[in-house]
C-alpha cells in the first residue's frame, strides 16, 4: 500500500506541472512548457514503476527500466511502452536546453525550443500522465 501511496503522490505532482505546463504553452513559454512536460513525464513514469514495485534509476530518463521490465505491466500498457520510453528519453534530452539554452552558440532557451516543439512534449506529456493515471487506478484495487 506505501507503493501506491508514493505512486498517487507522484502522479498528483505531475497532474500539478502538467496543468503549468499547458498555462506555459498558452502563454507562449515554450522552454518552460517543454521542461515542466518533461518532468510531468518523470514522475508519471516513476510512478508508474512504483506502482509494479520496481526502483528506478534516479535520474530524469527511465525509459531503459521501463522496456527491461515491459512484462511487469498490463497488456494494454506494455502496447504504450515504446512511446512511453521515447517520450522519456526525447525529453529528458531537451531538459537542460529547455532551462539553459545552448550556450555554445550563445542561444537562449527561447531560440532552442520553438512552439511545436512545447506543443508537441505538452500532448506527450498529457499522454503519458492519462496512461499512468489509468494504471494507477486500475492496480490499486488488486
Amino acid at each position: 500500500m506505501k507503493l501506491i501511496n508514493i505512486a498517487k503522490s507522484y502522479l498528483k505532482q505531475a497532474d500539478a506541472r502538467l496543468r503549468d505546463a499547458e498555462e506555459a504553452l498558452e502563454e507562449g513559454l515554450n522552454p518552460y512548457a517543454l521542461r515542466l512536460s518533461q518532468e510531468c513525464v518523470e514522475l508519471s513514469l516513476k510512478a508508474a514503476l512504483k506502482i509494479v514495485a520496481i526502483e528506478y534509476p534516479k535520474k530524469h530518463d527511465v525509459s531503459d527500466v521501463l522496456i527491461q521490465v515491459k512484462e511487469r505491466f498490463p497488456e494494454w500498457f506494455q502496447r504504450e511502452v515504446d512511446f512511453l520510453a521515447n517520450t522519456s528519453r526525447t525529453l529528458a534530452k531537451k531538459r537542460s536546453v529547455s532551462m539553459y539554452g545552448d550556450e555554445t552558440f550563445a542561444l537562449s532557451p527561447e531560440e532552442v525550443i520553438s512552439s511545436e516543439e512545447a506543443r508537441i512534449a505538452v500532448e506527450n506529456a498529457r499522454k503519458t500522465y492519462s496512461l499512468c493515471k489509468k494504471l494507477l487506478n486500475e492496480l490499486k484495487y488488486m
